[in-house]
C-alpha cells in the first residue's frame, strides 16, 4: 500500500488487518517517519514499512519482486488540490506518472496482481450541476485533477491493452478525524476547537458557499477492498450522493462544540459572529479562494451500490460531529495533531 501514513492508508490498513491480511506500507525515504494516523488507530507495529520512491521505476520493480503482493492499493502522491497550484510539477510526477510507472512494472513482472488506484472526483471539474457517474465527461480544474486524470486513463489503458486487474475508485471528498490540516474540513474543526478552548481567536476561510459531496473515509476504504474482490476489474464512483457547503460544515461542527454562530455580510465581507458574545470568530479571505473552482459535484454511486453491494454508514451530520468532537478533545488535552 502506498500512502499508508495518510488518512485513507490508516483506515484501509485497519480494515485489511481485521481481515487477516499481511499489510506492507510503502513510504518515502526520510530521516524520521511521522505515523500519527497509524498510531491513532493503534496500528504501529502491526504493519510493515518499506521505503519506496514512486518516481523511481527500478525501486518499484524491486519492491514488487521482493514482496510478491496479492493486492496493491495505490493511495500515495501529493493529495492537496490547493497545494497542487503551487507544486504542479511535483503533483504531476507523484499523482500521475507514479501510477503509470506502477502499471508498467506490473505488466513486466507481476501481471496477476490486483490493483486499486485512488482516482478523484477532481477529474470531472467543469461537469455542470447535477449528479455525475462513471460515464460523465472529464474537465479537471486543477493540476491535481489533471494528474489524477492522467492516472485514471493509465489504469484504463493497461487494463484494456494488457489485461491487468486494475480498478479506479473515483473517490469524492471523504473526511475523518485523521484528515490533514491542509483540508478545509479539518482546518474548520481543529481551529474551532482551539477557539472553543480560548487558545485561538479567528478561523479564516475561503468561499463559504463552495459545495462538496462529503463522506466518511472509514466507509470509503471498504469500497476500495470490494473492488479488488470482483472477478473483473472496473471503475467506480464512490460518493455520498449529496452535497453540502463549507458554511453547512462550519455550522454543524460549531454546534457540536457548543458554539452558536451567526453569519452576516456576503462574499469576502462575510463574518461569523458568536451569538453569545457578539465577537467575530470567522472571517473570509480571498487568499483562500482557488484560482479555478470545479462545479458543485454530486457523485452517483449507484454502480458501486449494485455491483459491490457498498453503502456508506456515516452521514454528513455524523461526520461533522465526529470530527468536531475529536478535535475538541485534542484541544482540551493540549494535543498538537497534524
Amino acid at each position: 500500500m502506498t500512502g499508508i501514513t495518510g488518512q485513507d492508508g490508516a483506515y484501509l490498513a485497519q480494515l485489511l488487518l481485521h481481515k487477516g491480511y499481511r499489510v506492507i506500507g510503502a513510504v518515502r525515504r526520510a530521516s524520521t517517519l511521522n505515523l500519527p494516523r497509524l498510531a491513532a488507530l493503534d496500528l504501529v507495529g502491526q504493519v510493515e514499512l518499506n521505503t519506496l520512491d514512486m518516481q523511481d521505476f527500478t525501486s518499484i520493480v524491486r519492491l514488487v519482486e521482493e514482496i510478491a503482493p496479492d493486492e496493491i492499493y495505490n493511495l500515495g502522491g501529493q493529495s492537496s488540490v490547493q497545494a497542487s497550484f503551487k507544486q504542479p510539477l511535483y503533483t504531476g510526477q507523484t499523482s500521475g506518472m507514479g501510477t503509470m510507472s506502477l502499471m508498467e512494472a506490473l505488466r513486466l513482472i507481476a501481471p496477476e496482481v490486483r490493483v486499486f488506484e485512488a482516482a478523484s472526483s477532481e477529474i470531472f471539474g467543469l461537469a455542470g450541476n447535477g449528479m455525475v457517474d462513471e460515464t460523465h465527461d472529464f474537465h479537471p480544474r486543477s493540476p491535481y485533477g489533471v494528474a489524477k486524470l492522467f492516472s485514471y486513463w493509465s489504469v484504463v489503458n493497461y487494463r484494456e491493452a494488457h489485461g491487468l486487474h486494475v480498478s479506479n475508485g473515483i473517490m469524492f471528498n471523504h473526511e475523518s478525524p485523521l484528515r490533514g490540516m491542509d483540508f478545509v474540513t479539518r482546518k474548520i474543526t481543529a481551529t474551532l476547537a482551539q477557539i472553543a478552548c480560548g487558545s485561538q481567536q479567528m478561523l479564516m476561510l475561503g468561499n463559504l458557499d463552495n459545495a462538496r459531496d462529503w463522506g466518511f473515509a472509514g466507509d470509503y476504504v471498504g469500497a476500495m477492498w470490494l473492488m479488488l474482490q470482483q472477478p473483473k476489474a472496473d471503475d467506480y464512483v464512490i460518493a455520498s450522493g449529496e452535497t453540502h457547503s463549507v458554511r453547512d460544515f462550519v455550522m454543524l461542527a460549531a454546534q457540536a462544540m457548543g458554539l452558536d454562530i451567526e453569519f452576516v455580510g456576503e462574499g469576502v465581507e462575510t463574518r461569523g459572529l458568536d451569538r453569545k458574545t457578539g465577537r467575530q470568530i470567522i472571517g473570509v479571505s480571498a487568499d483562500f479562494y482557488r484560482p479555478s473552482e470545479p462545479d458543485p459535484l454530486i457523485g452517483n454511486a449507484s454502480k458501486a451500490h449494485k455491483k459491490l453491494n457498498w453503502q456508506p454508514k456515516v452521514n454528513f451530520e455524523q461526520l461533522a460531529a465526529m470530527m468536531a468532537e475529536s478535535d475538541l478533545e485534542r484541544a482540551r488535552n493540549g494535543q498538537v495533531w497534524y
